[in-house]
């Protein structure tokens, strides 16, 4: 058995059952095994992975991807371990994931991910390792106002021919095949990337780092939807995860220079978002929100790697409950 298939999910009753099927029909079931590591799930995740006849390991919390790669990728018997999102869903057998790396030496391989219609989805399947430049534009929302600039390009990988294999830096977390290993040698994924955001892209420069090879692999494809599991964090919780694991990357990757530029971007980029925040919510809590990120833009500044470490778990439990009653206050008189 040469490999495994591993599906994290979230809340995810909705489409994780399409995934599995698509699984069944391209023969994984029969191979390596399907394994479900499910995070604590509020739904019928659990129930609908059993149904479809996959391993499953039932979490009684919320662990994060990246814990939660790590305990099913240490529970697979596998070489290879595939890591699928629960929304997509397979149109290709995954064979040639397997024979590229074998052929290439390569640690990593993403495959095609396209819409429903068949369309490649451009701009997220590979991208480029963040820099100081790409990730300033991301945060002052440059590159979703202006797309086409030469920054965003690059960074969104807009030059690559979506149906030629190539070597490429970071493709997807979503359809990517990798070796045992190689996720071993660089110690898994970091879990203090948490609840999710930015830990497939740190693994990915890690084992680049490290001297191997990440290639992309379009004759294997995959439908993928998208954000399934975002639809129950609200924003003001985005944010706190989206910024927080943006500045971790930012601390275990970059210089003080990179991080007091970057930094400098996130302070303009969320004060603006958190004054629109708090004429749409009608509330002082996006301000709230905006000086925690603001906080750890500092911390990330002046103390690098070191900040890093304080972020195991990616805890905000001192705005948690205040965030959730004010946003209950604001959907009922909405």
């Amino acid at each position: 058995m040469e490999l495994g298939v591993l599906i994290v999910t979230y809340n995810s009753e909705a489409c994780v059952a399409d995934c599995l099927d698509s699984c069944r029909r391209f023969g994984l079931f029969e191979n390596g095994g399907v394994l479900v590591v499910d995070n604590a799930s509020a739904d019928r995740s659990v129930t609908k992975a059993r149904e479809a006849g996959a391993k499953v390991i039932a979490n009684d919390r919320n662990l994060g991807f990246a814990a939660a790669v790590n305990q099913g990728t240490a529970s697979l018997d596998t070489p290879f371990v595939l890591l699928l999102n629960p929304d997509t869903k397979l149109r290709t057998g995954v064979q040639a994931l397997v024979e590229d790396c074998q052929a290439t030496g390569a640690a990593a391989a993403g495959g095609m991910l396209t819409d429903a219609a068949g369309g490649a989805q451009s701009g997220f399947q590979v991208r480029r390792f963040p820099a100081v430049s790409s990730l300033a534009f991301e945060v002052l929302g440059l590159n979703r106002l202006f797309p086409w600039n030469p920054v965003n390009r690059k960074y969104r990988c807009l030059d690559l021919d979506p149906h030629v294999a190539a070597d490429v830096e970071q493709p997807a977390g979503a359809f990517l095949l990798f070796r045992k290993e190689s996720w071993s040698a660089v110690g898994g994924f970091d879990e203090r990337f948490h609840p999710l955001w930015f830990e497939d892209v740190d693994f990915l420069k890690r084992l680049s780092d490290s001297g191997q090879r990440i290639r992309y692999v379009p004759k294997a494809a995959a439908e993928h939807a998208g954000g399934h599991s975002l639809v129950s964090l609200t924003s003001n919780y985005r944010q706190l995860y989206w910024y927080g694991n943006l500045l971790t990357y930012l601390a275990l990757h970059n210089g003080s220079l990179g991080r007091a530029l970057v930094a400098a971007a996130v302070v303009v980029g969320v004060t603006l978002r958190s004054v629109m925040g708090t004429i749409r919510y009608r509330s002082g809590w996006p301000l709230a929100v905006c000086g925690e990120i603001l906080r750890m833009a500092l911390n990330c500044v002046l103390n690098g790697k070191a900040f890093a470490d304080q972020r195991v778990g990616g805890s905000f439990g001192h705005l948690q409950r205040s965030i959730q009653i004010d946003e209950e206050r604001f959907r009922r008189s909405a």
